[in-house]
């Protein structure tokens, strides 16, 4: 145990400890399906728009884009971008629709006016795929932290994470993990507020200086966007700003309100939150770069570590075991809304909507989405344990992409298509999930770089430009060669009740 941050350690069970009373507290409180699937509909916009900043501010957002801006430069911050204008999206086309249509997952509303069987059976494949390659990279940037900071294994520290998220979902279910959710939000953000603050007293409170430095460090280059490699980034960029819109946990969190104008606040909120955020992550890469410099980064655990490494270098090791333990937080919040997620999409998809027809107690509907949650909890383990080498931020980039090709057109084509069918729909979904996963392993970072091959057969680390297009052109395509008269007769209703609410639960 010698060299062990107790403060790391004591800030860790602190939160731990309070998020399980939390959990105690919300599991005599979550007999029914609307209990455990969105917190009995009680969470206010202003609540629900933190426990959303909360829920996608991940690992890779704080530790990942802080250290790829210290390391990259201005090109790291395509992440910070693409990250948030996502939610503008999610906030004028999907927070109503979603919240008007949809029960509890965002497959009720791509099959409000279609076929429920082949279009819930789709959508929650490519719901449960987006979760779990979500999953898995929480778990390993989960690993390697504890692993880093708190000196254990990998397979414990593996397995500590398993073992809280699923006692989260499967006591609490939704009110527990938005509580969660909600405490680390405030955590991280104060935080990150904290150390900017150090970083502006440390060059004078003028952020001026500090980039003039980095540019004396690094040359001007490292201040300005990089001309390599533009269809990558603009491809990951797609991949990131519709991705946003696609991610089954965040869609799932829009039926936490009791309304559709509470769903708009919340995204309201979580925009400004998540872009004053992201904002932080910018000084705060470009303060690592000045103060820990690239070399100190790579000596002191990689890039996931800059973020860290400036609070010790600038606080000390009390300040430095306080945002460790916080991005640990982050962890545990997000993998509990992604195991939420995941069990909804079993248990109120496929079994109730496919395997059932609908004919579901709610005492059954809640013991097979805690019985999903253990699936999915012993899967993530497992997977953690077999990709722990796999790069972070690949494996997310990965599930924004799946989510942006296979989730998101058919949302929004369902809703403002009035052709739109069911063959449409899972055509649609289908195609746009193949082709992510299938253009990332023919791409460099999987057909290069893990089987060896001299030569990539898809040149582009991010399949979204093509993937996207192919989707909504997939769609349009079927809907329009296979008609379905049914669907459009029921548009007017679903119109009717996307902007009025009228019927809405």
């Amino acid at each position: 145990m010698e060299g062990l941050n107790w403060i790391a350690v004591s800030f860790f069970v602190g939160f731990v400890a309070i998020t399980l009373v939390i959990t105690y507290w919300a599991a005599k409180r979550t007999k029914t399906a609307k209990e455990f699937y969105a917190a009995g509909r009680s969470i206010t916009g202003f609540q629900n728009g933190l426990a959303l900043a909360g829920d996608y501010m991940s690992a890779a957002s704080f530790l990942g884009i802080a250290g790829m801006v210290a390391t990259k430069g201005y090109d790291g911050l395509i992440y910070s971008v693409g990250f948030l204008v996502g939610w503008p999206i999610c906030m004028f086309l999907i927070a109503e629709p979603l919240r008007n249509l949809g029960k509890f997952t965002f497959a009720d509303v791509v099959a409000y006016r279609l076929k429920p069987g082949p279009i819930r059976t789709a959508a929650a494949t490519g719901a449960i795929i987006t979760v779990i390659i979500y999953l898995l990279a929480q778990m390993v940037g989960a690993g390697k932290l504890i692993e880093t900071l708190f000196h254990r294994s990998y397979l414990e520290a593996i397995i500590i994470v398993g073992v809280l998220m699923m006692a989260y979902v499967l006591f609490g279910g939704m009110k527990a993990t938005t509580w969660v959710q909600i405490i680390k939000a405030v955590l991280l953000i104060g935080g990150a507020t904290a150390l900017v603050v150090m970083i502006l007293h440390r060059f004078g409170y003028n952020p001026g200086v500090l980039f003039r430095e980095a540019a004396a460090k690094y040359k001007a280059s490292f201040l300005i966007p990089g001309a390599d490699k533009p269809l990558d980034r603009i491809s990951l960029g797609l991949a990131l700003m519709f991705g946003t819109a696609g991610l089954p946990h965040i869609l799932m969190r829009f039926y936490t309100v009791p309304d559709a104008k509470q769903a708009r606040k919340s995204v309201f909120y979580a925009t400004g939150w998540i872009g004053y955020f992201y904002i932080l992550t910018f000084l705060i890469g470009f303060g690592a770069a000045v103060v820990v410099g690239k070399e100190g980064i790579a000596q002191g655990g990689g890039t996931n570590m800059a973020a860290p490494l400036l609070a010790r270098a600038l606080g000390g090791d009390a300040f430095f075991g306080f945002l460790s333990a916080v991005a640990f937080a982050t962890i545990l919040a997000v993998v509990a809304g992604l195991a939420l997620a995941g069990a909804s999409a079993l248990s109120h998809d496929l079994y109730v909507g496919v395997i059932k027809k609908g004919q579901a107690t709610e005492r059954e509907q809640v013991i097979v989405a805690r019985a999903g949650t253990v699936v999915l909890g012993v899967l993530a383990v497992l997977l953690g344990i077999v990709f722990e080498k796999q790069n972070v931020a690949y494996l997310v980039g990965l599930a924004f992409a799946v989510a942006a090709s296979a989730n998101f057109p058919a949302l929004l084509l369902s809703v403002l298509w009035k052709k739109y069918t069911t063959a449409g729909a899972v055509a649609s979904i289908v195609t746009g999930l193949a082709l992510a996963i299938g253009l990332i392993v023919l791409g460099p970072d999987v057909w290069v770089a893990v089987f060896k091959h001299d030569h990539p057969k898809f040149p582009l680390k991010n399949p979204a430009i093509v993937s996207i297009p192919a989707s909504f052109l997939i769609g349009i395509v079927v809907s329009l060669a296979r008609p379905e008269p049914a669907a459009q007769a029921k548009f007017e209703d679903e119109k009717l009740r996307t902007y009025v609410g009228i019927g809405a639960d």
